[in-house]
């Protein structure tokens, strides 16, 4: 059950009129603007780097080359990114590290505006084991293994404050979607709420054992033990349709966390020992890439590669139509599972390297060629992007 605190806007009113001289029209405010920020032509990345030992956290700017210190938090356990903010665990899993990574992209449909700012500490939310943020413009979930999820305004995290605004109580998903809370239920449904908690709608498609969120232009995606459920909004309306997976999965093989580049409509997810999910939601279609055990994926769109790094360093291009591997290059000498992670955007990945201290930057348009070994004067254990 959701029990959310209301964010009251305080406005002034006056009991009487008081007349004063016309001040003349006022200064036009740019469609898109946002104080403290530059608007850009293009996208702006940066990658957020954390060393799980030290705990150093660097900010690398993609553009420039430049390189930012953000100081030191109490040894990095994980990290989740949401285009904007870096979520950072802590402590084995005692606090929640926020980072303004200081780029980002607002998408408003048939046009994106690009920004880029000051890199930032935002500050620490003390709670034991958080487990997954999911974010929209206006709410951050924060998810704890007790199942609760905290909700967060993102838009004061952007301002550096850090304001709690509701929790719910639950299996411990959330997903913010189109200004409103996609959340699984007891006896296996799902329902829609608005971010104070009022109820919108309930479906009546189940989701048992939801694991795994996305958000993709084509709807919202929970995985589910028997598939996904697609959830889309139209005009205010939310409807719900299961994708199933093709035949009976292994509870060892379901997707679990789907990957992918911001703003595509295709999804990664590891199935276990035996391959890589991949996830066509426009197509409302699964596909299985027997590719023996990933050590990390992402998919980059529905015409562009997926990318799976294997256990052997190898770094691999499948096409997401036929499913048939297009590139290979050995890019790895010791791949490490649990913190190696492949970032995509529109042009480029970046996967990390922690034994080598660096970040290979990817052209995956161009037969996995290296673009660029980025030196991020820390060992690159946990990373995501930002600007995208």
């Amino acid at each position: 059950m959701l029990a959310a605190a209301l964010l009251v806007l305080a406005t002034g009113c006056a009991s009487g009129r008081t007349e004063t001289a016309d001040p003349g029209p006022a200064e036009a405010v740019p469609h898109g603007y946002v104080e403290g920020a530059v608007e850009t032509a293009e996208p702006q990345q940066r990658l957020v780097v954390a060393d799980g030992e030290t705990g150093a956290v660097r900010v690398l700017d993609l553009t420039t080359a430049q390189t930012f210190t953000l100081g030191r938090v109490g040894g990095v356990d994980g990290i989740a990114g949401d285009g904007r903010f870096a979520y950072l665990t802590s402590g084995r899993g005692k606090a929640l590290n926020i980072v303004d990574g200081g780029t980002w992209t607002v998408d408003h449909g048939d046009h994106l505006h690009h920004y880029r700012a000051e890199a930032r500490d935002v500050g620490t939310l003390a709670r034991r084991s958080p487990q997954a943020v999911r974010s929209d413009p206006a709410v951050a979930a924060v998810s704890f293994s007790d199942g609760s999820v905290e909700l967060l305004d993102r838009t004061g995290l952007g301002k550096g404050e850090i304001t709690r605004i509701g929790v719910t109580e639950g299996d411990g998903t959330a997903l913010p979607y189109r200004e409103h809370l996609i959340l699984p239920v007891a006896g296996d449904a799902v329902d829609v709420r608005t971010a104070d908690g009022e109820p919108v709608t309930s479906f009546d498609e189940p989701c048992a054992e939801p694991r795994g969120a996305a958000v993709t232009r084509a709807g919202a995606v929970l995985g589910c033990a028997d598939g996904a459920l697609l959830v889309v909004e139209d005009d205010g309306a939310f409807t719900a349709e299961k994708i199933a997976y093709p035949g009976e999965v292994p509870r060892e093989r379901r997707a679990r966390h789907f990957e992918h580049r911001p703003g595509g409509t295709t999804l990664a997810a590891k199935a276990g020992g035996r391959g890589v999910w991949l996830l066509d939601v426009r197509a409302k279609k699964w596909t299985l890439l027997k590719t023996g055990p990933p050590v990390a994926v992402c998919a980059t769109g529905p015409d562009t590669p997926v990318l799976i790094l294997t256990a052997d360093g190898f770094l691999r291009a499948y096409d997401p139509e036929s499913g048939r591997q297009t590139a290979k290059t050995a890019l790895i000498g010791e791949p490490a599972p649990g913190t190696q992670v492949i970032e995509a955007d529109a042009s480029r990945a970046y996967v990390n390297d922690p034994a080598a201290r660096v970040i290979h930057e990817i052209d995956y348009n161009d037969g996995l060629r290296l673009a660029r070994t980025l030196d991020p004067g820390i060992t690159p254990t946990h990373m995501v992007e930002t600007g995208r």
